[in-house]
Formats: structure tokens, sequence, C-alpha cells
């Protein structure tokens, strides 16, 4: 035990004889006396004037040095854990509760051993667990996780995913991923400017859906980018078979449109357009869409509208054939209705639309000799 000053005289024994780990200490961290219990834990690394943030681990001093002016600010007792290094040579986590006191402006404190759960042993337990969570997701997903530093090396590289694009874990680790990839690294740069990037890009022949992490220090500045890629190859490749069939199926409904209502040029400046079967509004739409853009592209002067092979027309669908061929009027061109079946003629006449500025015919005959 060290030699005591007299303001401390009528501690010595106490603090001699205890079998705790105690402490006194200056304001400004400096020990001045401490018990045997607490000299054989720590060894030589405990000496007069060393200060109690000397003894604890890099990591933890800037926490301690945080709680520390608690300390100084008040009586109130205030606990500090984190790892102190042992006679042994090896860090210890142990707590410590510490109070300050005005009479003399000394600290008074004692060490103990960190229960599980409780301080830095319980921050170890809490990242373990963590690692093991998440390494389970890693090698049990099809992903990659991998990150870079602030120059675009490797910094770590892992995940189930990785085989895909024939590659082990941590097999680019070292690597600059500029030099391996190049143009399709755009995104890299991005994110080492500190912008969170989702995207998706075919490497390897893998198509990967990828979120890149920017990680700052205090000062703004990107250090580093975390990336998280998912081999979403399988549904990618599933989606554009899909579009793929989706794709022919409208092309052969275009043509089956067309063929339902086709334009025949009879003769030079006269057009026919026969409808057959069931006339709905979308196709009344398709076909004045169609017979408008040839009229005008061929130069027509007449366009026959054969109604011969329509059953039934709805209120829309009249209304729609009515304004074709006024449309079909606006581009310098008559328009001509042919073959309206009797119930097709009631409905526009229930409709009272106006057909006195339109061309009516029995039939097709009619209509195109109308056009001689």
């Amino acid at each position: 035990m060290t030699e005591a000053n007299g303001s401390l005289g009528s501690l010595d024994d106490f603090i001699a004889r205890s079998t705790e780990m105690l402490f006194v200490a200056r304001g400004d961290g400096a020990l001045l006396r401490w018990s045997d219990a607490l000299g054989q834990a720590v060894g030589p690394a405990l000496a007069q004037g060393t200060t109690l943030t000397e003894l604890f681990h890099p990591e933890d001093r800037c926490t301690l040095t945080t709680r520390w002016e608690q300390v100084r600010g008040g009586t109130a007792p205030v606990e500090l854990h984190g790892r102190i290094l042992s006679a042994e040579q090896r860090y210890r986590p142990l707590s410590c509760v510490v109070r300050g006191a005005r009479t003399d402006g000394l600290v008074y404190g004692s060490f103990r051993d960190a229960p599980p759960g409780d301080g830095a042993q319980g921050e170890l337990a809490r990242l373990r667990e963590r690692d093991r969570i998440l390494g389970a997701l890693i090698n049990a997903l099809p992903i990659a996780v991998w990150a870079i530093d602030a120059d675009g090396t490797y910094t770590y590289h892992d995940g189930k995913g990785l085989a895909a694009a024939g590659h082990r874990p941590g097999q680019l680790v070292g690597q600059n991923i500029f030099a391996l990839y190049g143009d399709m690294a755009g995104g890299i740069e991005r994110a080492l400017a500190g912008e969170a990037v989702h995207g998706l890009s075919e490497v390897h022949g893998c198509v990967w859906e990828s979120w890149m992490v920017p990680l700052s220090e205090a000062a703004g500045q990107v250090r580093s980018v975390v990336g998280f890629s998912l081999d979403v190859t399988e549904g990618q490749r599933a989606h554009e078979a899909l579009q793929t069939k989706l794709d022919v199926i409208e092309a052969q409904q275009r043509v089956i449109r067309e063929l339902a209502a086709p334009i025949i040029e009879v003769w030079d400046g006269v057009l026919a357009l026969p409808m057959i079967g069931v006339v709905d509004s979308a196709r009344t739409a398709e076909a004045m869409e169609s017979l408008l853009e040839a009229i005008s592209s061929r130069a027509a002067r007449f366009a026959v509208l054969d109604l011969t092979g329509v059953q039934v027309v709805d209120t829309k669908v009249a209304d729609h054939l009515i304004k074709l061929v006024r449309a079909i009027q606006l581009l310098g061109a008559e328009g001509i209705i042919c073959g309206i079946r009797p119930n097709v003629a009631q409905t526009m006449v229930a409709l009272g639309l106006d057909l006195s500025a339109i061309v009516t015919k029995a039939n097709l005959r009619a209509g195109l000799t109308h056009c001689m």
C-alpha cells in the first residue's frame, strides 16, 4: 500500500484491509489510494498518479471521459462500464461505481466484475448475437454483402450469393471495384459521393438488385460504402419471359383487330372499311384512328363504312360512327355508310342522331357505285 497523505490517513486501514477493489482519486482521475484487492487485479500498471482513464481499454476511454464529467459535477453516484487491463495482461470487463465529495474534492469508487448482460460484457454479447444472426442470413440467402473504402478497394466480401458469380467469400478483398467493373460501377461513384443508391445490374451472368449505403465520418466525408446485393436472376428472367409473351399476345390482338376491320383500297382515292361481328366503343375508336390515318396518307376522296356484318350496336358505338363520318369530312373526303341493318337503324333513330348530312346506301355495291 502506498504512503498516505494527511487528508486520507483515516482511510488507510479500511482501504488496505478491504477485500473489495476500492480506490480514491483526485478530480482529474489520478489515483491516490487503492486497496490491495485492486492492486492484485490490475498489477504493475497501477502506480501513484496513474489516471483511471489509462487503465481502461482505448475503445472505452471516450465514454469514460464523458461520464467522468458527471462525477466531477455532483455528488450522486455514477456507474461506469469498461474493460480494465488485468495483471494477466488481458482486458477484464468491470463495472465501477464512483462518487465525488464536495468537502475535499476527491472521488471515491469501487470496481466489481460486470455481470452477464451488463456494460461492456453485455455489449460484447449483443454484438456476438447480431453477428450470429447476420451470419445466418448471409449463409442462407442468395445475397452478397460487401464493403469498399473511399478508394473503391474491397474491405469485405461475403455471402451465399457469391457462388452464382463464381466467387468465394473474401475473394475480392484488396482488389479495386473500378478496376474490376469499370463502366458498370457508376452507382458506386454516386454512393462514394454520399448518395444512397438502389438499382439493378447484370454482372457475371446474374441479375443483381443492389443497395449501396455510404458511411460518413463526423465531418461528413464518406469513408466507405456498404453494399447488399440480392440475386434476382430467376425472377428477372421470368419477368422478361412473361413480357415477351405479353408482347406476342398484343401483336396477335393487333393483327386480329386489323383483320376484323381491314381498310381496303378499292381503287384510287376510294377506301372501304367492312366491319363484322360485335362492334364496341374500343373497336370503333381504333377503326376511326386507322381509317383517318389511311385517308390522310393516301389522299382518299371517299371512305365507305360497310355495316352489313354488324348485328348490334349500342348507343356509344352509334355515336362514334357518326363522329367518324364527320371527322372524314373534316379531312376533305366524303364518308358513306352502307349496309345498315333494320335494328341498327332503329337504334340510330332512337338516339335522335342527325343523319341528314351523311350519305347512306343500302349495300356495299350501292356505296361503291356512288363513288364512281
